[in-house]
């Protein structure tokens, strides 16, 4: 934000103009499409080292690829001019061939806030911002340990190679959103860094993506919880998904690499799903998929399920329809007693959707045992569904006439 003013920045891999690498040839293409897509480019080079051969054939490039009305939206931006003595040695980046050429230091913020007004004479006119919870998007975070596929899974949702893919673990040390749009229907997937072991984290990036990956839960509507079908459920997994459950997300568990599973004698899909019950008990009512995320294997059903499990984060359900279930559960099966005392329970209504949470009125609320809750959590998901969704049930003590209400 500057001056009232929302942008996105997006700051891509290192730009390797003849990369000899594998990884550095997948964060070229990255670059590429960031320079299609962006209204500025903002061409970062180094005062200290001068004008390099890779920043002229960087020039070259760009120039190439650049649309010809964004000619004199590419700024030159020469980076660590700590001061006013720093500005001179800065000329010699003219030799470049770009018209726009800026002083600063990144570190310490010298020269940028001149920079930033020189970008915004170049944006084109700001649209309108829609809240994030009326806007219509669907938001989907996948999560995981790191190198387990979420990057490849999100390229192939999203239909394009956007996320830098590698064997190599943490390559992906933010969460970046991808958008698409189906049907009329907006989707925005959020891949975010593997998350591993506390006792495993011992760098600080890492330490960041995996408290980034945590908060990605927390502003998306569902989270994929991608699983290592080779390797089964780990404690981190477990992890995943007691935060995911937490902080109240619908959620569907995606067994990945299901392909060369299928060459294991000894794992199949049986297996897998016990281990779920055993290791995941807060995550039985996720549906499970088993997918190749590298193949392609098994992910048309990913956004159909997508699709169905947020009507049931989304649903409502009547006060009328809720009390006729309460009444017929409690006929069935009668809370306990305290202190040799009927507990009751007389009311029940939906307080909010996203996830479904439900209030009961009783005479005796913490008298409620959590078995009992569990008993009332089931019938409801046998009654009405809430499938991929938690549900949140709070009891509450029933006021009499003659008691006041709680400040």
């Amino acid at each position: 934000e500057f001056q009232g003013n929302i942008v996105r920045v997006i700051d891509t891999g290192g730009f390797e103009p003849d990369p000899n690498d594998a990884l550095f040839a997948t964060v070229r293409r990255q670059a590429e499409m960031a320079i299609q897509e962006a209204d500025v480019l903002l061409f970062v080079v180094d005062r200290q080292t001068g004008v390099t051969p890779a920043d002229i054939m960087t020039a070259e490039i760009l120039r190439k690829m650049l649309p010809d009305n964004k000619n004199d939206r590419l700024f030159v931006v020469v980076n660590k001019c700590d001061g006013p003595k720093h500005d001179d040695d800065a000329a010699e980046f003219w030799q470049l061939g770009f018209s726009k050429l800026f002083t600063v230091s990144a570190e310490h913020g010298r020269g940028v806030y001149d920079l930033w007004e020189s970008i915004f004479e170049c944006l084109p006119p700001e649209q309108p911002q829609v809240p994030v919870e009326d806007d219509g998007i669907i938001r989907i975070a996948i999560l995981g340990r790191p190198n387990i596929g979420k990057s490849t899974l999100t390229n192939r949702m999203v239909g394009e190679e956007r996320h830098v893919v590698h064997n190599s673990p943490g390559t992906t040390v933010d969460s970046i959103d991808s958008y698409i749009e189906i049907d009329g229907q907006k989707y925005c997937f959020v891949d975010t860094a593997g998350v591993r072991r506390r006792s495993k984290i011992d760098n600080f990036v890492e330490r960041v993506g995996a408290s980034y990956a945590i908060r990605t839960i927390e502003r998306c509507h569902i989270s994929l919880l991608m699983i290592n079908g080779e390797e089964g459920i780990t404690s981190q997994d477990a992890r995943l998904a007691s935060l995911i459950q937490e902080r109240g997300r619908a959620c569907i568990l995606l067994i990945n690499r299901w392909d060369k599973v299928q060459q294991m004698p000894e794992r199949n899909s049986a297996v897998v799903i016990d281990e779920i019950a055993t290791n995941l008990p807060h995550l039985t009512w996720a549906p499970v998929l088993f997918l190749s995320a590298l193949t392609g294997k098994g992910c048309h059903r990913i956004l159909p399920t997508i699709h169905k499990v947020y009507k049931e984060f989304d649903k409502r359900i009547s006060t009328a329809k809720l009390n006729q279930f309460l009444e017929k559960a409690v006929a069935q099966n009668s809370p306990p007693t305290k202190n040799n005392h009927r507990v009751r329970l007389n009311y029940m209504t939906q307080a909010r959707v996203r996830p479904p949470t439900f209030v009961i009125w009783g005479n005796s609320p913490d008298a409620i045992r959590p078995s009992y809750k569990r008993y009332l959590e089931n019938r409801l998901r046998g009654d009405f569904g809430f499938f991929g969704t938690p549900v949140r049930i709070h009891f509450r003590k029933k006021r009499r006439q003659w008691e006041d209400r709680d400040d």
